[in-house]
């Protein structure tokens, strides 16, 4: 937070615009946890709010858990906005809602950085990282907070250095009402995936916090009411295998002098089953769950994408690999790749039964702005823009209503209760015995952690294994669950099955969008109670 006494009294109200309902969101298994309300907490907004003068006041709001209301903007002398490209539609109604009360409303974060033309309704449009136009946006609301006669676009040339952010004002979000807890420790990617814009945004060479600003995050996040799980959002968690390693002695560290409260997941290259050294800590620090975008199985499809590094080690082995080390694999997949066939849709629900993979997050491709694919489609007049009848702004080489309904057969069958029991019970068989052990003299549970995991445990019981629908099913995995006492599981496994479980309904039924991406409009799903 910048210094006291030369840049006045302000009063910042930082809005993150609501998601629409989605496969990676969770939002069907809300109503079975103690209260959560939103997926994970914004970590770009949060260290703007630390970043503001000491001197000015910062109000934050997650339209996710409520919408931010008139005396809210009343109060406010600016609104900041962040958010991603399937968030448009909410951050312009953000912006709209603000101008009724005359306030000036800035706009940063990754769908602006790419896409600036996409919010000229915005007062200012904050371009790239925390840097030099965060600096002179805050100058100028120091100056004045009228709003400028016509939008000003401030573009980030020199960045804060990440070692240098202060920690995300966590304090002011209601942290133990998100599903999972978040925290970053770099920022790009080596990798240049046809269809991901990270290289574009935020560069090949990853930037990183210290090992010591990790830790005095993860500090705050339990200071805060985090528990259960924190997951590491960085692009690429081995993007510098370097950095890695001098941070995961850190965390074991920082897990045995807090009592292993927290769960840890991250998101990395496929290739990291080539490095024991690094899976080895990750155990030891009491990593559980890792999402590697493989995308599809198909080696010639892995070449045309870009994504060879995918193919360094055979993708079961790779799997097998990361099994053995006690962490379970989350799958990123796409559908509607040029190398697509008519039979593809029936090849990947092979690999998700040879592979035993429980979660796997299923998606149409969307050309992203800032990527090679947006740009080849482009010379190929193959963008398909502002269309909201589609799932995808790809014109695909195969008919496009075979790849939604491909799509639709492979959430259908994927998700069938008993199939994805099935998966999470060859986690338990042999994926689970393989995590750290943990004595239960090591570990610390608060008798909150007890109290919320005892009111789950009822909820998942009486709307699952009573009145459920797949309550056979749930019961058959349960049991033996408990009567291992392997509470824990049951209740993590639950949760997400019976997210993946409504999800996937409304999905084959096209009551959902089949790109994570996409920002085609559909009525409101109702969450069951």
């Amino acid at each position: 937070m910048r210094g006291e006494g030369s840049y006045g009294k302000r009063r910042i109200l930082c809005v993150f615009p609501r998601y629409s309902p989605s496969f990676g969101t969770f939002e069907y298994a809300y109503p079975l946890t103690d209260g959560v309300r939103a997926f994970m907490p914004p970590q770009g907004l949060l260290v703007i709010a630390a970043y503001m003068p000491a001197d000015w006041q910062v109000r934050f709001i997650d339209e996710n858990m409520r919408s931010a209301t008139d005396s809210d903007f009343e109060w406010a002398d600016a609104v900041f906005v962040s958010g991603m490209h399937i968030q448009r539609r909410q951050m312009n109604d953000i912006c709209r809602r603000a101008h009724a009360f005359d306030l000036p409303v800035a706009l940063g974060g990754p769908s602006v950085s790419a896409c600036p033309d996409y919010y000229p309704a915005f007062d200012y449009l904050h371009i790239g990282e925390l840097g030099d136009a965060t600096d002179e946006l805050i100058a100028r609301l120091a100056q004045d907070t009228a709003r400028p006669e016509q939008q000003v676009v401030l573009r980030t040339k020199d960045r804060v250095e990440m070692a240098k952010f202060p920690l995300p004002a966590y304090e002011l979000a209601q942290i133990d009402r998100y599903f999972l807890g978040s925290i970053q420790y770099s920022s790009g990617c080596p990798y240049q995936c046809e269809f991901c814009d990270i290289p574009g945004l935020y560069g090949r060479n990853p930037r990183l916090k210290t090992p010591e600003q990790v830790v005095a995050e993860l500090d705050k996040l339990l200071a805060c009411g985090l528990s259960g799980s924190v997951y590491f959002v960085d692009d690429n968690f081995i993007g510098n295998r370097k950095a890695a390693l001098e941070l995961l002695p850190h965390l074991v560290a920082w897990q045995k002098r807090t009592g292993f409260r927290l769960r840890l997941s991250c998101e990395a290259t496929l290739n990291i089953a080539k490095r024991p050294e690094i899976l080895s800590l990750m155990r030891e620090a009491y990593f559980i769950t890792i999402f590697c975008g493989i995308e599809t199985p198909d080696p010639d499809a892995l070449r045309a994408i870009s994504k060879d590094h995918n193919m360094m080690v055979p993708i079961m082995d790779a799997v097998k690999t990361l099994n053995d080390y006690g962490m379970e694999v989350v799958s990123g997949i796409i559908l509607g790749l040029d190398t697509d066939t008519p039979e593809t849709g029936k090849h990947l629900l092979e690999f998700i039964e040879q592979s035993q993979i429980p979660l796997l997050t299923i998606n149409l491709l969307q050309a992203l702005p800032k990527t090679p694919l947006w740009d080849r489609l482009a010379r190929e007049g193959r963008l398909i823009e502002d269309d909201e009848e589609r799932d995808s702004n790809v014109k695909f080489r195969l008919p496009y209503e075979h790849v939604v309904t491909s799509w639709r057969n492979c959430m259908k069958n994927a998700y069938r209760p008993e199939k994805l029991y099935e998966r999470f019970q060859h986690q338990v068989e042999h994926t689970f015995p393989n995590r750290l052990q943990v004595p239960a003299s090591a570990r610390v549970f608060s008798w909150r952690d007890v109290k919320r995991g005892l009111k789950m445990l009822a909820r998942i019981t009486w709307k699952v294994g009573v009145v459920g629908d797949y309550k056979r099913v749930f019961w058959k995995f349960a049991i033996s669950r408990l009567i291992r006492g392997d509470i824990e599981v049951l209740i993590a496994t639950s949760l997400i099955s019976h997210h993946l479980i409504a999800f996937s309904r409304a999905a084959s039924g096209g009551l959902q969008n089949a790109s994570n991406y996409s920002t085609r409009l559909r009525e409101a799903v109702t969450v069951a109670e």
